[in-house]
């Protein structure tokens, strides 16, 4: 009998930063699939899960959080051939919820972070999550000027002359007089079902390409190049959010959809309003209910806090806002045959057991490979070779192998996990107490070596356009490339002898080439916080290098406190906002290896030799604000807002929130029964502030 995945409150610290780092690379993968390319690796089950997962094991291991590659990131960057428009507000994704005891947290940590009473009035409004692609609709004085997709939630393509062929019942053209000077309004580009398999038999008929899903079918028609190809294309919209805005339509959030009714624009007739959790279950329970029978595909349904000035003091978390959660709908299973286990070795070494399965169809996708994570998983499930297994769309593992089918013919043997790393052969030990073996070639285990390269040129890291893993692997093989600084002396030497034109191998031809080497030189200049996240360095996620690189300021002096391994430097990372012990150790171990200093000087310089160099951080987002760039500590408890709202204010305003008082604090803000911070404070002579004071200097008091 299986058993079931390992408990998040059952991992330890080891178990856990491996699982995080396998999940987040998965999902920064599925992004550009599904968000770049429309082109989903994955179901919308299997991806919610992992961002489920990746979120559990963040919140007991809060280190973690910090260190994931895609915490900020929404979506994928914009796609070649639109021009680009940059999101006057960013677009968001949402956090999702996946059962009752999930909705009644989201609610109550809004009530936590605004000081709510649990018997406090507070409303919500109910939205179907519609499967599309969303967009964004810019009104200047009442005119439509441009339309932009979500791209990687900053800026998107200008997909502006496709929306104009949109008729005006679905896109007015003007507004109101009423509206706004400005008002963006986002919503949701899709297709009915109905119009998707006519499209499907209309292009089966060309013998052209036909769509996997309505979702697939909506996005693809919609980033055309060609405006004549989107407007042969039955499309439909639905308005149902705000971006930037001149002044507020409304005072609420169902206030907000009643003008947009007004405007003209299709508004969902399903949308509710709610009171608390009650009212948002029974709405679920309805929707789902009636799900099947819509003439169009929704994944789950959206909460949204109603007042829009509580959204406003909610405000945002990493990728998502506070104020909004999406509840999913429940997954699918189906049953296969588990044809092989194969070992990958990552860019530290962890040996992964990847499960090939038959390609087995789980509700409109196709399933054929699911993450094991370790030995001790495979032999809870005793899951062998040639079993037949249970496939799950979500859940704990992604995708899940929940067991193996029972009365079905076994394997004939358990599986023998390796003790050697399959690609150098050298030991693969599992420290006591640990669940994940790993190769300890190090630098000589070329997959280790690989990977680590495939990570310094990954979308999220440098992004050398025309070096993916098959070119990696292209340039490995030959010697070409064996440390990132390589890659900036590719065009005119390989140890010290001038390299053969590429073109001359097979797959290479002069313009890929020249393509090549533009895309090295321009990203010789590189922003320090992609410059940290693209060294790999364990637990090193794209939001800790932001904190690092803010912090810091500057690759000398980033890299200076980490040589210098001091007790102090120590202390120094660990009072920076989420990041750990852990972490802050991992980090100094890397530049105590002298060839791990020497590969990253080495990379400086080879980049100064094309023109470029790492630029300092961009300190701050709000210049005006007086304490922009400060280093800003909260303690004890404040009156008029709550700890979390508190910090979330002061990053808003371009600070440095951190968790512990030292010599380079600038501020500490002392509320009610604060403790050794402040007198920490005092010691070191640090300007301390009450909150009436701290409000005072922000220009909140009043």
């Amino acid at each position: 009998m299986s058993r079931a995945p390992i408990p998040v409150a059952a991992l330890t610290p080891f178990e856990a930063r491996i699982e995080h780092a396998e999940l987040a690379e998965k999902i920064a993968r599925w992004d550009q699939a599904y968000h770049g390319q429309d082109a989903p690796e994955v179901t919308d089950d299997i991806y919610d899960a992992a961002r489920r997962r990746l979120g559990e094991i963040g919140e007991r291991f809060p280190e973690l959080t910090a260190r994931s590659p895609i915490r900020d990131k929404v979506g994928a960057a914009p796609a070649e051939g639109f021009g680009k428009l940059v999101h006057a507000v960013p677009m968001l994704s949402l956090d999702n919820a996946f059962a009752p005891e999930d909705v009644v947290e989201f609610d109550a940590k809004v009530r936590r972070f605004l000081g709510l009473a649990d018997d406090a009035e507070l409303a919500y409004v109910a939205e179907p999550k519609i499967d599309g692609l969303s967009i964004n609709l810019r009104y200047e004085k009442g005119e439509f000027v441009s339309a932009a997709t979500r791209g990687d939630g900053t800026e998107g393509e200008d997909v502006t002359r496709n929306l104009e062929t949109f008729p005006a019942g679905q896109l007015p053209r003007t507004l109101a007089p009423d509206a706004p000077a400005v008002i963006e309004i986002r919503g949701e580009v899709f297709m009915t079902k109905a119009d998707f398999l006519a499209l499907n038999q209309r292009q089966e008929a060309a013998g052209e390409k036909v769509f996997a899903n309505p979702r697939n079918a909506a996005a693809g028609s919609l980033r055309q190049l060609d405006p004549k190809v989107t407007a042969s294309r039955p499309l439909s919209l639905f308005a149902y959010a705000m971006g930037e805005a001149s002044s507020p339509p409304a005072s609420s959030h169902w206030g907000y959809l009643e003008r947009l009714r007004a405007w003209g624009f299709m508004v969902n007739p399903l949308i509710r309003r709610c009171d608390g959790v009650a009212g948002l279950l029974a709405a679920y329970e309805s929707l789902g209910e009636a799900r099947a029978s819509l003439p169009y595909d929704i994944d789950g349904i959206v909460y949204k806090v109603d007042d829009l000035e509580l959204q406003k003091r909610l405000g945002f978390v990493s990728r998502s806002p506070r104020w909004a959660i999406a509840h999913k709908f429940p997954a699918e299973q189906a049953t296969t045959v588990l044809e092989a286990i194969d070992i990958q070795v990552g860019r530290t070494g962890a040996l992964t057991p990847v499960a090939r399965l038959t390609p087995v169809n789980v509700g409109g996708v196709v399933v054929s490979n699911a993450t094991l994570h370790n030995e001790d998983e495979i032999a809870r499930k005793d899951v062998r070779i040639g079993d037949t297994v249970i496939v799950q769309r979500a859940g704990d593992v992604i995708p899940q192998i929940v067991g193996v089918v029972p009365g079905k013919p076994r394997g004939p043997a358990a599986y023998v996990y390796p003790e050697v790393c399959p690609v150098c052969g050298a030991h693969a030990v599992r420290p006591e107490g640990e669940v994940i073996r790993r190769c300890t070639g190090g630098l000589t285990c070329e997959a280790q070596a690989k990977e680590r390269l495939k990570h310094f040129v990954s979308r999220n890291a440098f992004d050398i356009e025309g070096l993916g893993e098959k070119n990696i692997e292209f340039l490995w093989e030959r010697g070409w490339v064996r440390a990132p600084a390589d890659i900036f002396k590719l065009r005119d030497r390989n140890d010290g002898e001038p390299l053969q034109k590429l073109e001359n191998f097979e797959g290479w031809g002069k313009r890929s080439t020249e393509k090549l080497f533009e895309s090295i030189r321009t990203r010789a200049r590189m922003g320090l916080e992609r410059f940290i996240f693209a060294l790999g360095i364990r637990q090193i996620g794209e939001a800790t290098a932001k904190r690092l690189a803010r912090h810091y300021g500057s690759l000398d002096t980033w890299r200076a406190a980490m040589l210098a391994g001091t007790d102090e430097a120590a202390a120094e990372l660990t009072s920076i906002e989420d990041i750990g012990p852990s972490v802050a150790q991992d980090l100094l171990d890397f530049f105590k290896e002298a060839h791990n200093v020497a590969a990253v000087d080495e990379l400086v310089a080879a980049m100064r030799d094309l023109g470029g160099a790492v630029e300092d951080a961009k300190v701050i987002e709000a210049t005006a604000s007086p304490v922009a760039g400060k280093a800003v500590v909260f303690t004890g408890t404040l009156v008029t807002m709550t700890r979390p709202e508190a910090k979330a204010r002061a990053e808003a305003l371009g600070a440095k929130v951190v968790g512990s008082v030292s010599k380079k604090t600038d501020y500490v803000v002392v509320g009610a029964d604060a403790g050794s911070k402040a007198a920490e404070a005092v010691k070191l002579g640090i300007p301390t502030l009450s909150e009436q004071e701290w409000l005072e200097l922000i220009g909140a008091a009043g």
